[in-house]
């Protein structure tokens, strides 16, 4: 009874940050770390995953007035763990990041990072996704490989207070694997605790949170072995 009970609950209400923090706080501070065997498996996935964003980003910016050096003001790359997108992307695209991680030791590596960049680090906020307050306000909040660990409910709720950090004309962008369920449901991964959700429960959540998608795309270039990762860039109604 009490398994039938468990398969018939959403795959994210299975999420327990008390399991993420104890997953990753046993996780070594470094890129194989962070990436594990998909580093180990195809050491060029990083560069790829990098420039993919850099060329997402580019088409967003097309059209769109830019800044001083083309530099945006202020971005935040949220679960940022040791900081590889922060250092290998965001520092070259803003004036400052800032950096939400819940895994303190993370946290430390990132802003060392980031210090040693073109860019420069601002505010280093160690507290979970789910509980962060954004006090500022934003051109980018980027969003990869981190929402797995929320519940619908959380992730709805972070969104909601994203958007209202975004400054005007400004993005958040989500970038996360996508569930190839052929019934459309997400996979819980028992190990991480996370959930890898379908393109429609994406995009129903962020309709929920009253954000507009305006530019989608799968990442090129990645093995085929691995799932598939979508970008999203959403704005404010």
């Amino acid at each position: 009874m009490a398994s039938l009970e468990s398969a018939s609950k959403p795959e994210d209400s299975h999420v327990s940050q008390a399991d993420v923090l104890a997953y990753w706080n046993g996780v070594p501070a470094t890129a194989n770390g962070m990436l594990g065997d998909m580093l180990r498996q195809y050491p060029q996935i990083s560069r790829i995953d990098l420039r993919g964003s850099l060329n997402f980003l580019t088409k967003l910016r097309l059209g769109k007035a830019s800044t001083e050096r083309g530099l945006l003001d202020r971005g935040v790359d949220c679960g940022a763990g040791i900081g590889r997108v922060t250092a290998g992307f965001l520092t070259k695209l803003c004036h400052v990041v800032d950096v939400v991680e819940p895994v303190e030791k993370f946290a430390k590596v990132a802003q060392e990072i980031i210090l040693t960049g073109e860019g420069r680090v601002g505010e280093v906020y160690v507290v979970g996704l789910q509980d962060w307050m954004p006090d500022k306000k934003y051109d980018i909040i980027w969003n990869q490989w981190c929402l797995g660990y929320l519940t619908d409910s959380e992730l709805k709720q972070l969104l909601t207070r994203c958007k209202a950090a975004l400054k005007e004309g400004g993005w958040i962008v989500v970038k996360e694997n996508i569930s190839t369920d052929i019934k459309g449901k997400g996979i819980f991964d028992k190990e991480d605790s996370s959930v890898t959700r379908a393109d429609e429960k994406f995009q129903a959540l962020f309709l929920e949170a009253g954000l507009v998608m305006v530019k989608t795309e799968l990442q090129t270039g990645f093995p085929k072995k691995l799932l598939p990762v979508r970008f999203y860039a959403l704005q404010s109604h």
